[in-house]
């Protein structure tokens, strides 16, 4: 897909539901990105600049407000996910356990799950709940791409350095995974993570198995 064409797709996309569990998401029947991140890190504005809409998913400055996995359709083939921000301190221990329990329970059963777009702050990479969810990636061998977020807040110098020691440390521990600079602000990077959702999203045998996990029995 070209640049206009991916831009296109994406601005089609519109909010289907809101599920707090296998119960209440929609068929699991076509394929599907999930976004997940830190609190705060910036998810909400990045999937608003994907799809080039401003209000599609909610932005707060009250970190951990996203309890539930929202859902948004693009066209009737393919599905954007949104999934709950975690990491958040100050919220109740039992909360964050609810949340991780229901990112992974999520990524385990979902069997046209394409890949994971793992969000960052440039700023703050790496921190042990992104690792936690590499590894959950990597356990299901889901593909991840990792958008270090709020680059317009460093100076190139800065940001150059942070790519290169995010992308050793994947080498290190997470071989496969992908990782970009991006700015909603700006729209620095948002071509390319089109490009990588666009080719995740794609219909056809090739893609799906390259890009699907398949979940674990």
């Amino acid at each position: 897909m070209n640049q206009s064409r991916d831009r296109l797709l994406f601005a089609r996309c519109r909010f289907v539901v809101s599920g707090a569990g296998p119960g209440s998401f929609p068929p699991d029947d076509r394929p599907e990105a999930a976004f997940a991140g830190r609190s705060n890190a910036g998810k909400s504005s990045a999937l608003n600049a994907i799809t080039g809409r401003r209000a599609l998913a909610r932005t707060s400055k009250t970190p951990g407000r996203t309890r539930l996995i929202n859902f948004f359709a693009l066209d009737e083939t393919a599905r954007l996910v949104d999934l709950p921000g975690y990491g958040f301190a100050q919220v109740p221990e039992a909360v964050r356990q609810r949340w991780g329990e229901l990112i992974e329970g999520y990524m385990r059963t979902r069997h046209h799950l394409r890949g994971v777009v793992v969000i960052m702050d440039i700023r703050h990479p790496m921190k042990p709940f992104d690792r936690q969810l590499l590894d959950w990636c990597a356990a299901l061998s889901l593909p991840c791409h990792i958008l270090l977020t709020k680059a317009d807040k460093l100076g190139h110098g800065a940001c150059s350095r942070t790519l290169m020691s995010v992308q050793r440390m994947l080498d290190q521990e997470a071989a496969g995974a992908t990782v970009q600079p991006f700015s909603a602000r700006t729209g620095q990077g948002v071509d390319n993570a089109r490009r990588t959702l666009a080719l995740w999203l794609a219909p056809g045998d090739a893609v799906a198995a390259s890009g699907s996990a398949g979940a674990p029995a």
